[in-house]
């Protein structure tokens, strides 16, 4: 199986920066307990602190399946609560459970297959 990447996006709810941040970290400190086959989850703040993006890079379509199954209760707390408008693009081959998931969700997904690099 091959490493995807996904990019997530959102914004931050007006007056919860704060309360975002922590639910970030909770986020965090579960991929690192949970989730060995993660290879980059970094989250990033836009200037005006109104956006957040998050890098992510996984082994497989498998590993990240699993990482949604850690990340359910946190991601489900974030969004009802701090975040809002939330946005995934998915770089790479995903399986078919993945894209399952998502559609199961009601998660929009932008696929990008691989075209050319380095």
């Amino acid at each position: 199986m091959s490493k995807i990447q996904v990019s997530a996006k959102m914004k931050i709810n007006p007056g919860m920066l704060d309360e975002f941040k922590q639910q970030a970290t909770k986020c965090i400190s579960t991929v690192k307990e949970k989730d060995p086959g993660t290879l980059q989850y970094d989250w990033f703040i836009s200037t005006n602190k109104t956006e957040c993006e998050i890098r992510e890079t996984y082994e497989s379509s498998d590993v990240f399946l699993v990482h949604i199954s850690n990340l359910r209760e946190p991601l489900r707390i974030l969004f009802e609560k701090f975040a809002s408008d939330h946005s995934v693009a998915i770089y790479g081959e995903p399986s078919t459970e993945v894209l399952e998931n998502a559609k199961a969700r009601r998660i929009e997904v932008k696929v990008f297959s691989f075209l050319k690099g380095l």
